[in-house]
């Protein structure tokens, strides 16, 4: 492997299309709009519309590209998926009380609810991926920082990948599916503390989360 500073994947490049991003935003909103009053914060309506303000004013200051570092847009951008997580987690809660005290006795809601808050969960730890790894896109577009938090197959074996490649929202995205899906990581490695204490809670929520759903539903089913 090349060593680190001349690395293909560390070289600056012309940064990311924020529409992908903005969509998975509007998924999230959407999941978490759609949950049933038990499952979701008293002021849901009223958070799901903070997220949808952020998102606009996001978009309006980079509506294409993110190629450089931009403090405020980054530091907005954290927020929103701060918020959203916050949302997520206590949807998860509620529903963790909700199997484990027996409240929920229909299983297509059950299942739909579930699923809502582990897809939402993904793309929730995707953001986190993606805006965390080498000081989030706009830095990785610059080439700030050298060493990497996560370890992409391109990197470790670069033969493999194109000359220009570098990881875009789509690959942390990858990542938060098979560590939700296998509860564990598969082909890209956390290098560092964060990135691992993430992929950890991350594979802990969906586990439990996946587990009491299924069991639940099956109980109810019978």
């Amino acid at each position: 492997m090349t060593t680190t500073q001349s690395a293909h994947w560390h070289k600056p490049h012309e940064g990311e299309q924020r529409l992908p991003v903005a969509l998975v935003v509007l998924l999230v909103i959407a999941l978490q709009f759609s949950l049933p009053n038990t499952l979701s914060l008293s002021i849901q309506t009223f958070v799901c519309a903070i997220e949808a303000v952020l998102l606009l004013v996001l978009i309006a200051m980079s509506p294409r590209r993110i190629g450089s570092h931009h403090v405020p847009t980054r530091n907005l951008s954290l927020v929103l998926t701060g918020i959203m997580t916050i949302s997520n987690t206590s949807s998860a809660f509620k529903l963790i009380n909700a199997l484990v005290s027996g409240k929920i006795t229909d299983a297509n809601m059950l299942l739909l609810s579930g699923g809502s808050i582990w897809m939402a969960n993904i793309v929730i730890f995707s953001l986190w991926f993606w805006e965390l790894d080498r000081g989030g896109p706009g830095a990785r577009a610059e080439a700030r920082k050298s060493v990497p938090d996560f370890l992409f197959p391109q990197m470790a074996s670069p033969e493999y990948g194109q000359k220009d490649w570098h990881p875009k929202y789509f690959d942390y995205f990858y990542v938060s599916v098979t560590n939700a899906s296998a509860f564990s990581p598969t082909d890209t490695a956390p290098l560092s503390r964060w990135a691992k204490l993430l992929m950890l809670v991350q594979s802990l929520t969906s586990l439990i989360t996946v587990g009491l759903v299924i069991a639940r539903a099956v109980n109810i089913l019978k």
